[in-house]
């Protein structure tokens, strides 16, 4: 009888786990830290996009980052003014810490003035990606 009770006991809260991360992975969100967040050109080693940035943080073994970085440069391919940035988050410590990233891939969506307007951890939608981009141009 313990065999079940244990089962239930162990599978009832990591289900739980599992659908509430699968219901937030990769949507972009908006965090009240991250308004008041600005990067600048040299945090992310490049320009900041004419009317919006997408900033990618990632790992070298990182499967769903590659995913993403085809996902963010077709949506800055599409749409004018906006750039591309990939960050290795293994040799940008201090900006990762900063930014309390925890885990790759990591998408911000920065403004003109490189404020963080949205965050997604995780792999986003393109969907959600061009969604974002609309908060950020305004």
């Amino acid at each position: 009888m313990t065999g079940p009770v244990v089962c239930v006991v162990v599978l009832a809260p990591t289900t739980a786990f599992g659908l509430l991360r699968a219901r937030r992975d990769g949507r972009l969100r908006v965090r009240t830290k991250d308004g008041t967040v600005r990067l600048s050109e040299a945090d992310l080693g490049g320009p900041l996009g004419e009317r919006a940035t997408l900033v990618q943080f990632s790992t070298a073994f990182c499967q769903p980052c590659r995913a993403t970085r085809r996902v963010l440069a077709e949506v800055a391919g599409m749409v004018d003014g906006v750039e591309h940035v990939e960050l290795d988050a293994e040799a940008q410590l201090e900006l990762v810490r900063r930014l309390e990233v925890l885990r790759t891939p990591t998408v911000l969506v920065l403004d003109t003035a490189g404020r963080v307007v949205r965050r997604a951890a995780g792999m986003p939608r393109k969907a959600d990606v061009i969604a974002a981009l609309g908060a950020a141009v305004r």
